[in-house]
């Protein structure tokens, strides 16, 4: 109950999108833009709440060159299922593996907001993992997140969702960028600077914005 109120928002709208749709072996897991002979290849995490269809600013934030397919979470959107960090990681895994194979030796990328920064380090600490990994408003670990707004209950003893995005990164080798916002009110850009120190290889950039509003101000380049 309590991540239900606390964590996931799921949409549901049947208003169209200028994205297609992205299905695998018959059964639709998102949405996309293919391109022919993309220069690289995007698998996105969105953040808590909406759905895959209204994350067009996302794509809009990517070179035009790119492919980019928006994986729906489960329980969202179209999608059937319930959302948590199991079913989640494991269609993260699957519309990885799916573009893989729709994709042989293509660099594959994830890109993610917020709490899609879960499931785009939980593919970094896979043994064939993407090659690069973009991180915006992303958490270090989302138990101390959690803590910060729900001080007045045991979170430790009540949360079963804990991505930890610290460890997923803790052995990948591949490029990363995390954008933290100065101002961002959901997750304090303290935790972007913690998730930065513990990958010394990653590059952070800090923006002036709040946590809904930074795809006025990135702009991703190959």
């Amino acid at each position: 109950m309590l991540e239900s109120t606390f964590l996931y928002f799921p949409g549901h709208s049947t208003e169209r999108s200028n994205l297609a749709l992205w299905s695998v072996d018959g059964q639709a897991i998102g949405v996309c833009r293919e391109v022919a002979a993309p220069k690289m290849v995007w698998l996105v995490f969105y953040g808590n709440a909406g759905q895959a269809s209204q994350r067009g600013y996302i794509v809009d934030c990517l070179p035009g060159t790119d492919s980019v397919y928006v994986m729906e979470y489960p329980g969202y959107g179209f999608r059937d299922g319930t959302p948590s960090m199991q079913s989640i990681n494991a269609a993260a895994v699957e519309a990885y593996a799916a573009l893989k194979r729709s994709h042989p030796g293509q660099d594959i990328g994830v890109l993610s907001e917020s709490l899609g920064s879960g499931p785009a380090c939980h593919l970094c600490s896979l043994p064939n993992p993407p090659s690069r990994a973009v991180l915006i408003m992303p958490f270090d670990n989302l138990l101390s997140v959690a803590k910060e707004h729900i001080w007045f209950l045991p979170v430790s003893l009540l949360m079963r969702d804990r991505w930890d995005n610290v460890a997923c990164l803790s052995k990948y080798s591949g490029r990363v960028d995390i954008y933290g916002g100065t101002v961002d009110e959901v997750i304090p850009i303290a935790h972007a600077r913690n998730l930065a120190r513990s990958v010394p290889r990653a590059v952070f950039h800090e923006i002036p914005c709040a946590h809904n509003e930074w795809s006025v101000l990135v702009k991703i380049e190959d």
